[in-house]
Parts: structure tokens; sequence; C-alpha cells
């Protein structure tokens, strides 16, 4: 698992978890938390008890979303019924012991903590969340139960990085018609109308403009790096017929 120098305290646990470990095999081989894959629900389980022990977290501590590339973001607390799927892909809380979950492989984790009110949030970043602007919904939200954007810190998990990420034509086409400068995002691709998305830059620059205290990017390619990190793009290139999901997590602890 890989932490953030950022957000490393002794009021929250995090991780930005890797395919490293875990029950899984074949395909799904490590640590697969996405019980959208076709692994065994039994696997899935083992490897989310292993995530959270990492994390000194019982098992049952951990939320995950239906993440549907939203920019929606819910509250949660100890009253949220997890017990169907809950349609979002960003969530705050204040309650200590509940972990957000968000799981990727290939779109951006984020991690949002204000320790000086106690208020953290987690998100799924993908371009069509990343175009509505998800990370600053999940600012606001925290503000809405007290946070101070100015104390907020942010780190930003391996993902799909700008050399690895082709897109077709239909790019950069929504980003430019928002903001005509966001096409410095976008560089030509070998391929003739297509072009190398910096998806995360793109997120990093967004959050930063929303005038939080610190934010960090971890440099990680999930495509690239096959013995780490699930990848969706390295799983359509191979035409395999599905793939894992790594999970990123964050907790306040009671102490």
């Amino acid at each position: 698992m890989i932490k953030s120098e950022l957000l490393r305290s002794d009021q929250i646990v995090h991780a930005f978890f890797t395919r490293e470990g875990g029950v899984s095999d074949g395909l799904y081989k490590g640590l697969n938390c996405g019980a959208g894959s076709d692994d065994t629900s039994e696997n899935v389980a083992a490897n989310k008890s292993h995530a959270m022990a990492a994390l000194g977290l019982s098992a049952p501590a951990l939320r995950t979303l239906y993440q549907i590339h939203s920019a929606d973001v819910i509250v949660v607390d100890e009253a949220t019924d997890f017990s169907k799927p809950i349609q979002a892909d960003a969530m705050v809380t204040t309650t200590p012991n509940i972990a957000l979950g968000i799981l990727t492989a290939d779109c951006v984790p984020i991690l949002f903590a204000d320790m000086k009110n106690s208020i953290i949030g987690a998100a799924h970043s993908g371009w069509r969340g990343s175009l509505s602007a998800i990370g600053k919904h999940v600012i606001e939200a925290m503000e809405k139960l007290g946070a101070d954007r100015s104390a907020i810190k942010v780190a930003i998990g391996p993902s799909i990085q700008q050399p690895s990420y082709e897109v077709g034509p239909d790019f950069p086409t929504p980003f430019v018609k928002k903001d005509p400068s966001l096409k410095r995002f976008f560089i030509p691709s070998k391929k003739e109308n297509h072009w190398m998305f910096d998806l995360t830059g793109f997120v990093q620059d967004q959050i930063a403009a929303e005038n939080v205290s610190e934010v960090e990017r971890l440099p990680h390619d999930t495509y690239q790096l096959e013995e780490m990190f699930f990848s969706y793009r390295r799983m359509c290139h191979r035409n395999e017929a599905d793939y894992g999901r790594q999970l990123s997590a964050i907790a306040l602890v009671s102490r």
C-alpha cells in the first residue's frame, strides 16, 4: 500500500492500496477489492478485510459505493444504510472509525482531510466526474459539515498517466467547450485525431484552484505498473474478460 506524506497524522488512517497481497488469483491476482468484478465474493470480502486490518480497522468499517462516473457526493454516518448499493462517486464524514473506500482501475482516487475540524472525504474521479468538478463538490460538502477549505489537504492517488491515456476524436471538445484553456491537458497522439490526456494533471489543477491547504499528486501509472495495479485500459488492449479494482480508503480514528 502507498501512503501520502501529506495525510500522515495520528487523527486519520489512509492508504492507496495496490494489487499486492490478497487472496485472489488469475486476472484478479492480488488484492482485488472490486465487488463489481467476476472474482468470487469470498475473495473480495477477504481482500477488503485484509485492507482494513492494514489500517487497524475491522472489516465492517469499510464503506464503498456503486460508482457511476457522476459528481454526486453523499454524507456518511453510522446510520447510513449500505445494505443496498448507493449510487454516487464520493463520500464525506465526520464519524470516526468509518473508512470511506473508493475503487479504481485507472480512474483517479482522491482523499481529502481537514484534520483541524476532523472531516474527511474520498472521491472516484473519472473523466466524466472530473469534467463535472467532483473534487469541488467534495470540498463544498465538507464545508457544509464545518470544514475550512484552507485547512483541507488533498492526496491524488495512482491513476492512468498521460503517456498511457490515449483518447479519441470526441476529445477534447467537452473540455474545451467548458474552458478553452483546458486544451493544455491534451497533446496530439501518434494516431490521427487522437490525443494523450493528462487526466490526473487536470484533476490536480481543478483542486488547487479551490484554495485548499495543500495538494499532493502521486506519480504512479496504473496502466504501466502491472505488478502493482489493476488497469481497465490494459484489460481492453489485451482483450481480457475482466479486471480487478484497487481500493483507496481514509478514516478518522478515535483515540
